[in-house]
């Protein structure tokens, strides 16, 4: 995400750190540097004016010329105003009485009904009780998809055959009888924006009155995105935007720009195709991830999710005490690949950005999927003891995994590697982490 922009803004920050003094010269260079990168990343070009605009009036003055690293002076105010730029967070609107009312509304092909049961099981692990209603009966096959989405997230949903704005209004009547807690609607999308598809979601708004009118848009179009955020805020009311697809959003200009050009906040990222790809959208640790700073926390809240806190609690006494073998290595890799694609987490890692940028993400995640099928294809007792494999044992690991024997001996090498660090980090109380992270490496 942002991988583009983000490697030209370290490069613009990585010279400018170097220097002992900035004169104005130096800031207005930089300056240039980073308006192209952004206009680049498909940046709006008023927004870009303005931000570089309260940048260089910051990075010119007192608190500049006084700092004892410029540079990073200069860097921190950058990621302030950014931060500024994107906005402040946006929080679902849940006042009042239940059920509450979220109305999503997008064009064909922005991720809406996927992102309709994201949101779902988000709310669900918030504690709520959501009922998803299928209110878009023109494109074939939707309801079907959404009762099969609703099913990975054990969320049910409404469906009829009345008109959109009739079947809605049922769907809310109906959950206030049974006692769900939040209703989600999600409405129909169009190629494009049009008299009859507003004229629709306009009528749902009447008869529903939903405290979120949430647009999902597909942060991949770039501009475009913000002109169909901007066209149904005026005519219809916007409390929100969710951006889909920004995993694969190499610029990133769209998130940059939306809250800036329409004055509505963001309030959640799709990060992922998987059901559990939804993000909570943060301006300042998202700013933090677009300059290369990563994002600590964000790493922490998806390994808090993902990890099994007693499993976790076992490995590290196992870990302490030596006996690591090739099954807790596994299960250990099984809680990461739980926590998203591997790319995604060293964008988060301060630092790691060109480490990321040197690996192909789909790599890391096929080569994990080689060691476990290598580690599945032993027996319990080889797992425990791999020291037993022998020439024969590897050549049937091999043949079942789809590997070759090198693979297994570069595992079962690596995995012995790891095992005597780890011995060693016991005896010396984490005085050799600096050690095992460069044999990790």
């Amino acid at each position: 995400m942002f991988r583009n922009l983000s490697d030209k803004l370290q490069n613009v920050f990585k010279e400018i750190t170097r220097r002992g003094k900035l004169s104005e010269a130096d800031v207005d260079t930089a300056l240039r540097e980073v308006r192209l990168a952004l206009l680049e990343a498909d940046v709006n070009f008023t927004v870009v004016k303005e931000f570089l605009g309260r940048v260089r009036a910051r990075a010119i003055g007192a608190e500049v010329s006084r700092a004892l690293n410029p540079g990073q002076q200069v860097i921190k105010i950058v990621h302030e105003e950014l931060t500024a730029t994107l906005g402040e967070p946006g929080k679902l609107n849940l006042a009042g009485q239940p059920p509450r009312v979220i109305m999503l509304v997008g064009l064909q092909g922005a991720g809406k009904t996927t992102m309709a049961a994201k949101l779902a099981r988000w709310l669900r692990s918030q504690g709520h009780k959501p009922l998803l209603v299928a209110a878009d009966p023109y494109r074939p096959a939707a309801a079907e998809q959404l009762k099969t989405l609703g099913a990975q997230v054990d969320v049910p949903v409404f469906t009829g055959s009345e008109a959109p704005p009739e079947l809605c209004f049922n769907a809310v009547r109906h959950a206030e009888s049974i006692g769900y807690s939040v209703v989600i609607l999600d409405t129909a999308g169009r190629l494009q924006i049009d008299a009859a598809m507003m004229a629709e979601v306009a009528a749902i708004k009447e008869r529903c009155a939903p405290g979120e009118a949430l647009l999902v848009a597909d942060a991949m179009t770039g501009q475009e995105a913000v002109r169909i955020a901007d066209g149904f805020n005026k005519q219809v009311g916007l409390t929100g935007l969710i951006l889909t697809k920004v995993d694969g959003d190499a610029r990133g200009g769209a998130a940059i720009s939306m809250r800036a050009v329409t004055g509505v906040p963001i309030k959640f990222l799709g990060t992922s195709e998987k059901i559990d790809g939804l993000e909570v959208f943060s301006p300042e640790r998202l700013s933090g991830r677009i300059l290369g700073m990563g994002d600590i926390l964000g790493l922490i809240e998806k390994a808090e999710s993902a990890f099994d806190a007693r499993q976790a609690q076992k490995s590290v006494e196992r870990l302490q005490s030596g006996e690591f073998t090739l099954e807790d290595f596994r299960d250990q890799m099984r809680q990461v690949k739980k926590m998203g694609p591997l790319g995604q987490m060293l964008d988060m890692i301060p630092g790691a950005g060109k480490l990321a940028a040197q690996v192909n993400p789909q790599d890391l995640d096929r080569s994990m999927g080689r060691v476990e099928a290598i580690i599945n294809s032993m027996t319990p007792y080889e797992r425990r003891n791999p020291q037993e494999l022998n020439a024969s044992r590897k050549r049937r690991v091999a043949g079942g995994s789809g590997t070759s024997v090198q693979e297994i001996n570069q595992l079962i090498k690596q995995f012995r590697d790891m095992q005597k660090m780890l011995k060693q980090l016991g005896k010396t109380k984490g005085r050799g982490m600096p050690d095992l992270f460069r044999n990790m490496r």
